[in-house]
């Protein structure tokens, strides 16, 4: 069923689906005082399974947390990481804020989107690729920056940027510049930020170069951050 028709007719999972997406909504669940507490990790969870929020994914956030369609519809639509259509198997952002755009992020977006043929949230016709254009990625110190299902590569040019979405949608072994080894897919991504770990946070430094010149002066001279009162 394309995701079209899925938002007419309000289509639910498969019982299979419904099982494991059960199973691990409770235990999301569990973890918070009350169950409408768990509604945002619990829409990365249903966009884990289908590449988006689906009207299904709503209907069974509703369900699993006894809140209206309405409440988790009007969650999702707010927050730009939860996702209207089926995004690629590669999410690719672009910082396109001040400081990242100064530095070439709009020339990056722009060429990129381009080379791809695709614009803001759309997704390249293999389903490989997809784009957004991100207000920040909280790395201003590595301008460019652009994120590939939320891992960084930092200090990027047009041409960086237009070879890495070669090798995602030719299927070579892309690395992070800070991270883990090997990126995940989108929907593996959204599983992690539903809180379900694959283990792999530790992996790789997550700082490096001007991120760490702060510690370093604290360190050569001593400074230490107040006790806790």
């Amino acid at each position: 069923m394309s995701h079209e028709e899925d938002a007419v007719v309000g289509a639910t999972y498969p019982p299979e689906v419904r099982e494991r997406l059960e199973r691990d909504a409770k235990e999301i669940i569990g973890r918070y005082p009350k169950p409408r507490s768990a509604l945002l990790p619990l829409l990365h969870l249903v966009q884990s399974e289908d590449g988006y929020v689906s009207d299904a994914g709503h209907e069974f956030c509703a369900e699993m947390l006894g809140l209206s369609k309405a409440e988790v519809v009007g969650v999702s639509t707010f927050y730009t990481m939860y996702k209207r259509r089926p995004m690629g198997e590669y999410h690719v952002g672009v910082c396109i804020n001040t400081l990242c755009a100064v530095m070439g992020g709009d020339q990056i977006w722009d060429e990129l989107s381009e080379h791809t043929g695709v614009g803001h949230d759309e997704t390249t016709p293999d389903g490989k690729v997809s784009l957004e254009r991100l207000e920040c990625n909280a790395a201003c110190d590595f301008a460019p920056v652009m994120m590939v299902n939320w891992e960084f590569f930092d200090n990027q040019t047009p041409d960086s940027a237009k070879q890495l979405v070669d090798d995602l949608r030719d299927g070579k072994n892309v690395a992070p510049t800070r991270g883990p080894k090997k990126l995940c897919t989108f929907k593996e991504a959204s599983r992690v930020l539903a809180g379900l770990s694959d283990d792999l946070a530790g992996e790789g430094p997550s700082a490096a170069g001007a991120s760490l010149e702060g510690l370093k002066v604290a360190k050569a001279n001593g400074w230490k951050a107040p006790e806790a009162p």
